[in-house]
């Protein structure tokens, strides 16, 4: 979350992120713009926004800011931030989203990306922070501040983009049948398009823009999506697909209504997508099943820190075909190095358009690990707690990529504080769904004893 203050990072692992009109001021969005056009003087950028209510009031003040500096702006209205990037890729020009993707409805952000459609190098996000420090923003006179187009041919661009990954052919002989929750965020247009495109009959759940997310909570997990799993568990449908607010994740659900996690549905497209010698990139809170997989495949997998783009660029250094998050954002190189939760449901429709098994069939083909996530509330700085909680695990075997994993015979959990909230996360891994909650649990209570 943003602090205003001198000396401090504003980008965090997704972007800056606030509450406008507290920490997320109009004016400091502005600045930020100031900065954004500074930094980039190239002559347009691409925006897009999610359908959060302050995302008119965030992107006016950003764009005002852009502007000012003399760079011109293409509106490409409400859209998810997977089609803005791959915009941004197609045209070879930078771009900001204005989302808090998963975050509760009060929240808002700016989030930067590059000409090559991947999240802005942390650098460069240092560089536009120091120019906003420092007050050193470009200014030009009336006759060269610069204008805003808009443009409405994004969404098209996208679809079709997605559709030549896969196998449109077969999806479309299939005629799946699949329930879409939007969570009437920024995929309500996106996602439907996709779907009709690849001849699948459709019903939908919140499937229209709504700031407020009041048909259920933007995070898409299990417990958020009770009427979708309900709907699906009459077998009417073969497939259920949910979105984040940005949509830049995606979950599952199987043909009887059981919900498959972001770790399974990542780690079924890696099982049936590479081949031997092909890399694979994911960060340290991922499923151990990926290293199962990848040694069935005779692939390569590095892991890396958490964040999409760390993932990302260590997919461009070393030539990845796909990477991804435990969460549900899978990033499908082919296609372009950003999560995408559209670009994944695909995939997933094209596995099932290769042969006559069902989504719960290729789930039960997956490695047996499953991961819990829990959180805890943080009111002070990770840092003026993390030493004490390290002495608690010393002597043990410990990963130290990102945040604490520690290892305890055949599970493992994960701490390490989240760079979008105020909250540290905790990742628990076991051979069952019950021990995973049963680790993250025990760490979630000795750092709320720690905390006290």
């Amino acid at each position: 979350m943003v602090e205003v203050s001198k000396n401090t990072r504003y980008f965090g692992t997704n972007g800056i992120r606030g509450i406008p009109n507290r920490d997320l001021t109009m004016d400091f969005c502005l600045q930020m713009g100031k900065a954004i056009g500074t930094f980039h003087n190239t002559g347009i950028v691409a925006m897009a926004r999610d359908t959060r209510i302050s995302g008119n009031a965030v992107f006016s003040a950003v764009s005002s800011g852009i502007l000012s500096t003399g760079m011109n702006i293409e509106d490409l209205g409400i859209l998810p931030t997977p089609a803005l990037q791959y915009y941004c890729k197609t045209f070879s020009v930078p771009g900001v989203m204005i989302t808090a993707s998963h975050n509760p409805p009060e929240f808002n952000g700016i989030k930067c990306i590059a000409k090559d459609g991947t999240e802005l190098h942390w650098t460069d996000e240092e560089r536009i922070e120091k120019i906003y420090e420092g007050g050193s923003f470009k200014s030009v006179d009336w006759r060269n501040i610069g204008t805003i187009r808009s443009v409405n041919t994004a969404v098209s661009l996208y679809v079709n983009g997605i559709t030549e990954h896969v196998r449109a052919d077969l999806i479309r002989k299939k005629k799946f049948r699949v329930l879409f929750d939007a969570g009437s965020g920024a995929s309500f247009e996106t996602t439907p398009k996709l779907l009709e495109s690849l001849g699948c009959s459709m019903v939908t759940l919140n499937c229209f823009p709504d700031g407020t997310f009041s048909g259920r909570h933007s995070e898409p997990k299990e417990e958020n999506l009770h009427d979708m799993q309900n709907i699906m568990k009459n077998g009417s449908f073969d497939l259920g697909i949910a979105h984040d607010g940005d949509a830049d994740r995606v979950v599952f659900f199987d043909e009887n209504g059981n919900f498959i996690d972001g770790d399974q549905s990542f780690s079924l497209i890696v099982k049936c997508t590479v081949k031997e010698g092909d890399v694979v990139v994911t960060p340290v809170s991922s499923s151990d099943s990926m290293d199962e997989i990848c040694r069935e495949k005779g692939a390569s997998l590095i892991r890396t820190k958490v964040g999409a783009p760390i993932v990302s660029r260590t997919m461009i250094e070393k030539k990845a075909k796909i990477g991804g998050e435990e969460n549900g954002g899978v990033i499908y190189g082919e296609h372009q190095f950003c999560r995408d939760g559209a670009m994944t449901a695909a995939l997933f429709l094209n596995l099932l358009a290769q042969g006559d098994e069902k989504a719960s069939d290729l789930i039960k083909e997956l490695p047996k690990y499953r991961i819990f996530r829990i959180s805890v509330p943080i009111s002070r700085p990770w840092k003026d707690i993390s030493k004490k909680f390290s002495e608690t695990v010393e002597g043990r075997r410990i990963d130290r990529t990102d945040g604490l994993k520690i290892y305890e015979d055949d599970s493992w959990v994960l701490v390490r504080p989240s760079g979008t909230e105020p909250i540290v996360r905790i990742f628990g891994e076991s051979s069952s769904l019950d021990s995973a909650r049963s680790i993250a649990v025990r760490y979630r209570e000795i750092i709320e004893n720690l905390l006290k």
